[in-house]
Order: structure tokens, then sequence, then C-alpha cells
């Protein structure tokens, strides 16, 4: 079992439960709830999987992605009936998600021989588009464009932390090990302690006849 292989199984867990907390956040019932667990799970890597024209894609060349997400989403189901999460779960699951799927995809790119802007954004890609996908499907403002999160940066960092040290020969798993470190210590940070990047604001003109 390759360590991709393990990384996109941790993955698809981790989003999917992050997507069973989201729906029991809206009260979904346990239809919607499979669903936007799925959807999370593997909306990215499908996406990434498109546009880097790897057919069939990462879950239906292996349904045991779609088993590990349903079980999962059931496995949040259960434990989340006796002991509520607190209020930042969705985001520590989502801090999680995020780190692995980011260098799995990273590290799918790189195999398949691409150049190093292109395996950056294809992990962002991977890492990014399902929780995405997940907080439109529950009208939600999404964790990537909130302005008190560092989520893309995050995500950014580890994929470049983990190529340069690719570049320098450090054995493959301690650098995948690395990036996933630094992509959920920032994300953890930010949530923590409201670590932002500075935003653009433009100021509304004044009405016609003031100053």
């Amino acid at each position: 079992m390759s360590l991709t292989y393990v990384l996109t199984l941790a993955g698809v867990a981790v989003f999917a439960a992050s997507g069973a907390i989201a729906a029991g956040r809206r009260s979904l019932d346990p239809i919607g709830v499979l669903v936007l667990a799925l959807v999370t799970a593997t909306g990215g890597g499908t996406l990434r999987d498109v546009l880097m024209g790897r057919h069939p894609v990462f879950w239906i060349a292996d349904p045991a992605f779609i088993g590990v997400s349903l079980a999962a989403a059931a496995a949040t189901w259960m434990w989340v009936q006796r002991f509520p999460p607190p209020d930042r779960a969705l985001q520590y699951a989502d801090a999680l998600g995020l780190a692995f799927f980011s260098i799995a995809g990273a590290r799918i790119a790189e195999a398949a021989g691409l150049s190093p802007f292109i395996v950056i954004v294809m992990g962002a890609i991977t890492g990014c588009a399902g929780g995405l996908i997940r907080d439109v499907l529950v009208a939600e403002v999404p964790l990537i464009f909130r302005q008190s999160e560092l989520y893309v940066t995050a995500c950014l960092a580890g994929i470049v932390l983990y190529l340069l040290l690719d570049v320098f020969g450090v054995p493959p798993g301690l650098a995948s090990t690395a990036g996933i470190a630094v992509i959920a210590l920032i994300r953890i940070a930010s949530i923590r302690w409201k670590i932002t990047l500075p935003v653009l604001h433009i100021p509304h003109p004044p009405e016609d006849g003031r100053r």
C-alpha cells in the first residue's frame, strides 16, 4: 500500500466526517448526510483527476474510497449523537482533510511528471475543492473565501515545503509528513488565534451631493 494511497484514504475519511458534521448542523436526514459526506470527500480528487485526464477517477477506479467515506459519515453520525462536537470541530476536521489531501494531490501530480507549478495547483485543488463544494451546498460562505481564515495559504506553504524537501533529497515519507504538518499547523493556528492576511478594502464613494 503506497503512501499516496494511505494519505488519500485519510483525507477521504476526515473530509467525509467534516461533511457529516456540516450536514448535522443543517439538520439534514441520513441521505443528506451521506451525500454531503461523499461530495466533500471526493470532490477535490475528482476535479483533479478530470483536469489531469486520469480516467477513471480515483473513487471509480477503487470503490474502497466510497466505502471509507460512508463508514466515516456513519461513525460521525453515531458519535455526535452521544458527544456533541465543539463549535470548531468542523474547522479542525477540515484542516486535517486539507493537509492530507493537498499532499496526496501533489504527490499524484508529481508522479505524473507535471511541472512544480502545476503540482502546486493540483495539490491545492485536491485539498480545497471538496470543502468549497460542501460549504456551497449548505449555503455557507466557503472557508476558502472567509477573511478570518488562512486556508489556501496553509495549503500552498505545505506543498512548497514538500517539493523543496524532495528536491534536497529528503525521503518522500518524511517530506510528506513535514508538508502535512505545516498545512495543519498553519490552518489550526489561523483558527485558534485569528491569524489573517491583509485584505483589499475599497471605500464606497460618497453619495451624490456629499463630500
